[in-house]
């Protein structure tokens, strides 16, 4: 079964509009030839016939003036005989011309008579024959008549008979030449219908050429306007699709009505459209397990993929929920899971609406990070910090979520989330083996990073950060340095800090924390032990639960009762007992 193609509708506009122009020359032509002919037959019948009947009018007066010549001749007192016999010859020609004119005039009437392919009065075309023939026979018998008994009577020299017998053949010329002036008149008058005929029928072959032209166009534009919209509609239909498909709405296919090419390619179209539907629901899927963004870069950015790995400056998170795991135990599978998915989704909330790139889960711990390509350098340590101070503010409020997720009446209040930041140059890549590969950090900043969530638990604080960070941060964020670490796996001290808040949103109360806590600290560090306890104690009056505050205090009462040996730059180390 052959199928209709764009190519096949195509030429068949092409030839239906050739077979519509090809119609209306044929009937042009047709009407074109019959207002030839009519024109012919006016030209060469009708103005002819009438041209005879004048001719045969001035051959009848030629006639008339040679058999005068031929008396005048006669009379005269010597006759000029040859002149005579002349004028004879004269008269007898121009006779006989006259019966040619009128039978080349009957001749070209009875031909338009006989024409049936034009329209002709043939009734009056055939009195004006008979006419013609009556006045032509009246001619010779009555003139026939008078001239031969003038003739006799010049040969008599009966001059005064010949005068009268003249006189006579005027008359009877002038009745001849009036009766064919008759015939003239109507032979005439023919000529002008026919004339008018002829106009009349050009005239309308003219509008009918006009009403088949204009109707060969009209039928045209409607075979092409409705073989183009054939041709349109589902390309219009499959350009709609395209936007939507643009648009990112992949939820929808283009319905195939016809079986040319477009309607192949719109088949490929929803093909297209179906596969697109499912990686996209990969995507989502993988998106689920892994931050789209990586994602993204990992399918549509190559360099993503590389396992060489790059070094930059990077910013990482590490967030735990103290005390989690002693209050997990006695859960079933399934109340553990629900937990640990509100847990973990309301702590993700944050860091992924400051843009932060959560790499994975470990257990109730969350690991973040932010920078390039993610994140602009002078965005990635304000944006980390934000996220952290949400997610505290989200750890209080799910503190009165647990009881109702877990079933009891409380829940210990040791149960807090803690954070660590740091900012620093780590090794960013695909990094795994050939078997399974996973888009990551690694480094000094991870460890560090992952090293102050879990000094939170000495000092009672919330979240801790690098130095680096408060330097990149400290535009947006307010900071109080809280001590010099040297924690574990490395032996030169940090400087940590503890995250405050935004800037310009401080209490009262927490701006009188900061100045006292940082003279403790000044006096802690150069071993004024009094000074420090006092400005410590001073930081709990404005803030009664202080966490830092209140280890300092308790770190300065061993000092007093064990004061450090040998020379101390204030440095407190992990792994100090």
């Amino acid at each position: 079964m052959l199928q209709p193609t764009i190519r096949k509708q195509i030429l068949g506009i092409a030839m239906g509009l050739i077979v519509l122009m090809a119609v209306t020359s044929v009937l042009s032509s047709v009407m074109a030839r019959r207002i030839a002919h009519q024109l012919d037959e006016l030209t060469t019948k009708y103005v002819e016939a009438y041209g005879h009947l004048a001719r045969m009018n001035v051959r009848s007066l030629e006639q008339a003036l040679a058999l005068r010549r031929m008396v005048i001749a006669r009379m005269q007192p010597s006759p000029d005989q040859a002149a005579v016999a002349e004028q004879q010859k004269v008269y007898e020609a121009k006779s006989l011309q006259v019966d040619q004119e009128a039978k080349a005039a009957r001749g070209l009437v009875n031909s338009i008579i006989d024409d049936v392919s034009t329209e002709s009065d043939n009734a009056r075309l055939g009195r004006i024959d008979d006419r013609i023939e009556t006045v032509n026979n009246d001619l010779r018998r009555y003139l026939g008549d008078e001239h031969k008994r003038l003739l006799s009577l010049l040969e008599a020299g009966n001059f005064s008979e010949v005068s009268a017998s003249l006189a006579r053949t005027e008359t009877l010329r002038d009745e001849f030449n009036q009766q064919l002036d008759e015939v003239r008149k109507d032979m005439l008058a023919q000529v002008r219908a026919d004339a008018a005929v002829t106009m009349r029928d050009q005239q309308r072959a003219i509008l009918i050429s006009v009403i088949l032209t204009a109707l060969a166009a009209i039928l045209g534009l409607l075979f092409s306007f409705f073989v183009s919209t054939g041709i349109t509609r589902p390309v219009r239909r499959l350009l709609e699709g395209t936007r939507a498909v643009e648009a990112g709405r992949l939820d929808g296919s283009i319905d195939v009505t016809t079986r040319d090419e477009i309607g192949q390619l719109t088949a490929a179209f929803n093909k297209m459209v179906e596969q697109l539907r499912h990686k996209e629901r990969m995507r989502e899927t993988f998106g689920r397990y892994i931050d789209p963004r990586v994602a993204e870069g990992l399918i549509e950015r190559q360099s993503l993929t590389a396992t060489d790995g790059q070094r930059r400056v990077m910013t990482v998170l590490f967030c735990d929920m103290k005390g989690f795991t002693s209050l997990s135990e006695g859960m079933t599978p399934q109340g553990l899971v629900k937990v640990m998915n509100h847990y973990l989704s309301t702590m993700s909330g944050p860091i992924r609406s400051q843009q932060g790139i959560i790499d994975k889960y470990i257990g109730d711990a969350i690991m973040a990070y932010w920078g390039p390509p993610f994140n602009e350098d002078a965005d990635q340590a304000r944006l980390a910090c934000l996220a952290a101070i949400d997610m505290a503010d989200r750890g209080t409020a799910l503190r009165t979520e647990l009881p109702e997720l877990l079933g009891v009446r409380s829940v210990p209040s040791e149960c807090d989330v803690r954070i660590g930041v740091a900012t620093g140059e780590v090794l960013v890549g695909s990094i795994g083996s050939e078997f399974m590969m996973s888009y990551t950090v690694m480094g000094d900043a991870v460890n560090l990073a992952s090293r102050l969530e879990g000094v939170n638990k000495i000092y009672g604080s919330h979240a801790l950060v690098s130095e680096a960070t408060v330097k990149a941060a400290a535009d947006a964020i307010e900071f109080r340095e809280v001590d010099r670490l040297v924690v574990v796996g490395q032996t030169r001290p940090v400087t940590v800090f503890e995250i405050i808040g935004r800037k310009g949103e401080l209490s009262p109360a927490q701006l009188s924390l900061l100045q006292r806590y940082s003279d403790g600290l000044a006096a802690y560090r150069v071993r004024h032990w009094d000074d420090a306890l006092a400005a410590f104690n001073e930081a709990l009056e404005a803030v009664p639960a202080d966490g830092p505050s209140m280890t300092f205090v308790k770190r300065i009462d061993g000092f007093k009762a064990n004061p450090p040996a040998g020379a101390w730059d204030g440095s407190w180390y992990l792994d100090h007992k």
